[in-house]
């Protein structure tokens, strides 16, 4: 994407008055002010940037906060040496990320503020520079620290809870990887935790932590042309799979059995390869990753899923970017599952909380300014007859540049139906006539938004309650070609998030790929040591 410079120009006019993340509460109980934690330094510290003195105390004043949320807020930055907690030199960092869904997902009663359009501003741009000087950034590091303040009032009415989240949730030293994984295992982030996802991650910490201890663990040698049958490297395979417990001690023949290639192939569908039960190179490269880097991949995971809310017995949508695939639930059931291509890299689908209200069949594509820019007028100036070839139409200008659209029919690029669940970022999920990318094990090949893999039966499942809309309505709606609005009666929240390491129904770790980086840039400011992560794998194909 493009650097925003005017992006703090912008922030410097929003936050030109004070205005609060949500109503103050009034709350007087004055407090002990914890001391500064002087361990932290530049040279250990999570983020890169630190506050001035008297930073936060400014911030108070201005604001006439309340004792007890000022005696919040100073306890908060003591315990991190004035450490920023939401940005690092980069931009926001994935805590904010989080918190930013989490909160839009517990409590949309305060979206919308001058907080929330500086946040939306501050996502859609990764190549911020960020000055810990700036005024209008601190303004904002400080304001989303007191939304996080009064979020967790709500959250932990238990005192000692609260104070834990308060010191505990937002990172602010690096720790060696063996003793975070020991203290993780000690459980005490588990009152903090409200979700089903972080304890069934938690549980396979163990055997990580015992299998990176050790000092014998080798790399495997890849397997000999031709796919034998017959192959040292399937004995050594049989080895590391009966230390994962994936294989019974009683195989240790260098011959494939059935048993082992089941073995195989389930192993193949965890680590999202072709399931074809063969000891392959890529087979080979998964398990040749440290357990070292897999325990880092869990705890990487596991601070991301201290954010992730509580699952209710409504109906709700997932999105899991590295894992390319869309679930549909209903508290534990699944209802839904499919394929999907996300964002490529440079063009990264964002992590956020929506809903889902909209559904469009045969869509008109309303092209982005930058795609319209990028790519269509070169293509124009090269070819008069682009458009018409192409089914697209101009429709007036903004801003010096056409506005192009592409009509309904089988060569747009949206397909025969797309959802919307309206946000800051221009992303929805949609059909596309490139049925073929769904063949393929790492899908991101788009511009941001969500292509489905079977669209139609998520329609139908939308739709279901709407009984003008049968199934054969909802088919002769997407192969029109004029376009159809319709409202969704109860709208279905939607989370797009990026977990390199889930449990899924059954118990096992599903592993995907780091596919923007993001494993690789937490482990970078959690750690202490620089053991290597798992190879990150991004798909070039447009």
């Amino acid at each position: 994407m493009k650097k925003c410079i005017p992006l703090i120009c912008t922030l410097l006019v929003l936050f030109a008055c004070n205005e609060t993340p949500e109503k103050p509460r009034d709350r007087t109980a004055k407090a002990a002010e914890n001391s500064r934690d002087t361990t932290i330094n530049a040279g250990n510290s999570y983020s890169d940037l630190f506050l001035s003195e008297g930073a936060v105390e400014q911030f108070i004043a201005q604001q006439h906060l309340n004792d007890t949320i000022a005696n919040d807020l100073n306890n908060f930055y003591n315990s991190r040496n004035l450490q920023f907690a939401w940005f690092t030199s980069d931009g926001l960092n994935q805590q904010a990320l989080s918190f930013r869904t989490l909160h839009d997902f517990t409590d949309t009663s305060s979206s919308g503020g001058v907080l929330d359009r500086s946040l939306d501003r501050l996502m859609g741009n990764d190549s911020l520079n960020i000055r810990s000087s700036d005024a209008r950034v601190i303004k904002t590091e400080l304001m989303m620290t007191w939304r996080f303040i009064n979020y967790l009032w709500e959250k932990f009415p238990n005192k000692s809870e609260r104070e834990y989240a308060l010191r505990n949730l937002v990172p602010s030293k690096k720790q060696d990887v063996i003793a975070m994984a020991q203290a993780t295992l000690k459980g005490s982030d588990d009152k903090i935790v409200t979700n089903d996802w972080y304890p069934s991650l938690q549980k396979h910490l163990k055997t990580y932590l015992e299998l990176a201890k050790d000092t014998n663990w080798t790399r495997l040698p890849y397997p000999s042309k031709g796919n034998k049958k017959q192959d040292t490297t399937i004995l050594l395979v049989k080895r590391r799979f009966i230390e994962m417990d994936w294989l019974s001690r009683k195989d240790t023949s260098s011959t494939s059995t059935p048993d082992f290639e089941a073995a195989v192939k389930k192993y193949q569908l965890e680590h999202a390869l072709k399931a074809d039960g063969k000891v392959t190179r890529g087979l080979i490269d998964q398990l040749n990753i440290s357990p070292t880097s897999r325990l880092k991949q869990i705890l990487v995971n596991l601070e991301r899923m201290k954010w992730m809310p509580a699952i209710s017995r409504e109906k709700l949508i997932l999105v899991n970017i590295p894992e390319f695939m869309l679930h549909v639930i209903n508290g534990r059931d699944s209802l839904l599952s499919m394929p999907v291509v996300v964002g490529k890299q440079g063009h990264n689908t964002v992590m956020f909380y929506g809903s889902l209200n909209h559904v469009v069949f045969a869509p008109y594509w309303n092209l982005p300014p930058s795609i319209v820019e990028a790519e269509v007028l070169p293509q124009i100036n090269q070819n008069e007859d682009y458009l018409a070839e192409h089914n697209m139409e101009i429709t007036g200008e903004e801003d010096g540049l056409p506005v192009v659209r592409q009509l309904p029919g089988e060569k747009n690029e949206l397909g025969q139906v797309k959802f919307l669940f309206p946000n800051s970022f221009n992303i929805y999920f949609h059909d596309t006539p490139h049925k073929d990318l769904f063949k393929q094990a790492k899908r991101a090949y788009s511009h941001g938004c969500i292509r489905l893999g079977e669209p139609e039966k998520l329609a139908k499942l939308l739709l279901a309650d709407n009984e003008k809309w049968t199934d054969e309505k909802i088919d002769s709606a997407m192969n029109a070609e004029k376009e159809t609005w319709v409202k969704v009666s109860k709208p279905v929240p939607v989370l797009i998030y990026y977990y390199t390491a889930r449990v899924d129904d059954e118990g096992k770790i599903l592993w995907r790929d780091d596919i923007y980086g993001r494993d690789k840039e937490m482990a970078r400011r959690l750690f202490t040591s620089e053991n290597n992560l798992p190879p990150q794998t991004i798909a070039s194909r447009k």
